[in-house]
């Protein structure tokens, strides 16, 4: 069963010794030899599940209308509700000599009973060792009284887009089929989940590719091949798979106690847009804008809003969306490196993560609002709340403020660093400044957030 766009992701496995890794292979067009050797360790996963239930909740209406376009993964046309017992296929690969096999979730997940089956005819019962729904990764553990094939595997960091690889599944129920293709992309978030990077490959995956491995010519596994676009379910080039990087973390903790742990850094964050950017001094929209900071999280006291985190444990953060998912695949308790731009200044801070609590309100998470910033008048109508700040009643709709993203109730805490007492000092500080772009903090419901403003033309 293959998941197309928006599904979780995958997961993965420790590079142990390999009895099929080797040099790459001077192919010629002829992928042969390679198919050889690594298909012995890729298996045809079989399920018996009920068929899914989706409840209500913005998580369930954005699935909703992701299977209305491209139908249930494995059963064609198919939609999500009430459903008997379903028969599901997927792929997966033997990680090592022990028997541990790798998957993702959703081709396992709320089974009654999860069955393999080898290129050879060999057929085992499985054991889910674990899950985590966040990267889509599956956990399985065979026994076999004889030795088992396994592949290892590589570093998807150094993968580079246009190289060859080769898809090794179970598409469609019809057993071990290879394709073979390029990475067509890097880095791809398909889903806004943050946890995953994608690699993007046109080797042709279909459904039932779920699962089984994406390797290299040297026959490494680099990724587990995870989701399609296609408005039809089959393969239009599109697929992507989880980084073997994510896959070998999330495996470590699997193995541990068949749960992941995931850091956590207690703050909101935006992107950097334009105007914000030019307002901070920043030479670029790099990094990820600290719009809030948990009272209780492990930042309080060291991170504070309006900081801009460059990098994370020494690796750039060069998107907002970066900063969740290498924050997650850091292991709690860890003492990390926090470079960020505060005042027009780098620094670095040394935070010690907490444990994230997916029941809790205090995660990293994107902010809920993010403005798409452009030029025009001010143009605001302030009054007074029962605390005295200075509230949005209503805007110009050429304004500055319509067109920064403001919005009617917002209450406006600061302007370019500097605390803001009441709709007069709002007034004094914009006529004031002379500067183009600048910063201002909002508060809008229980969320605060950095809005950034143009006042070239005004």
């Amino acid at each position: 069963m293959n998941r197309p766009l928006s599904l979780k992701s995958v997961l993965g496995a420790v590079a142990l010794v390999s009895l099929t890794a080797g040099p790459a292979m001077a192919h010629q067009g002829d992928y042969s030899d390679l198919a050889d050797r690594v298909s012995p360790a890729v298996v045809n996963i079989f399920t018996t599940k009920n068929a899914p239930t989706l409840r209500d909740g913005p998580d369930e209406e954005r699935l909703r209308e992701f299977f209305r376009r491209f139908g249930l993964p494995g059963m064609p046309g198919g939609r999500p509700g009430r459903g008997g017992p379903a028969e599901a296929l997927g792929s997966g690969f033997i990680l090592d000599a022990e028997g541990y096999v790798i998957t993702n979730n959703h081709v396992v997940e709320d089974t009654d009973r999860v069955k393999l089956r080898l290129n050879d005819d060999r057929e085992f019962d499985a054991v889910i060792v674990g899950t985590d729904e966040k990267t889509d990764v599956a956990l399985l553990k065979i026994e076999s009284p004889s030795g088992l094939p396994f592949v290892n595997l590589g570093n998807s960091d150094a993968v580079r887009v246009g190289q060859e690889v080769m898809a090794v599944g179970n598409p469609f129920g019809l057993g071990g089929t290879v394709t073979t293709g390029i990475v067509s992309a890097k880095g791809r978030s398909i889903d806004g989940s943050g946890h995953v990077n994608y690699i993007q490959t046109d080797a042709s995956i279909n459904r039932g590719n779920s699962g089984g491995p994406l390797f290299n010519m040297s026959g490494q596994v680099i990724g587990m091949n995870t989701a399609i676009y296609s408005p039809t379910g089959g393969s239009v080039g599109l697929g992507f798979a989880v980084p073997s990087n994510i896959v070998a973390r999330i495996v470590d903790d699997l193995k541990d106690d068949g749960r992941v742990e995931r850091g956590w850094l207690g703050v909101r964050i935006q992107p950097v847009t334009d105007t914000i950017a030019s307002a901070l001094g920043l030479p670029s929209v790099n990094g990820a804008l600290v719009s809030g900071v948990d009272a209780s999280g492990p930042s309080a006291g060291t991170l504070e809003p309006g900081d801009v985190i460059l990098s994370f444990d020494n690796r750039p953060v060069l998107k907002s969306r970066d900063l969740p998912r290498l924050v997650g695949l850091t292991s709690p308790s860890k003492a990390v490196p926090v470079r960020v731009l505060r005042d027009g200044v780098e620094t670095t801070l040394t935070i010690t993560l907490g444990t994230l609590d997916d029941g809790g309100d205090g995660r990293l998470r994107p902010s809920a609002f993010t403005p798409e910033v452009k030029t025009g008048r001010l143009g605001a109508m302030l009054d007074s709340d029962d605390q005295g700040r200075a509230v949005v009643s209503d805007l110009d709709p050429n304004g500055i403020a319509e067109k920064s993203g403001i919005r009617r109730g917002d209450v406006i805490l600061s302007i370019d660093g500097t605390d803001v007492y009441g709709p007069s000092s709002v007034a004094d500080l914009i006529s004031g400044l002379s500067r183009d772009a600048v910063l201002m903090l909002v508060r809008r419901g229980e969320a605060e957030i950095y809005i950034g403003l143009d006042l070239s033309t005004s």
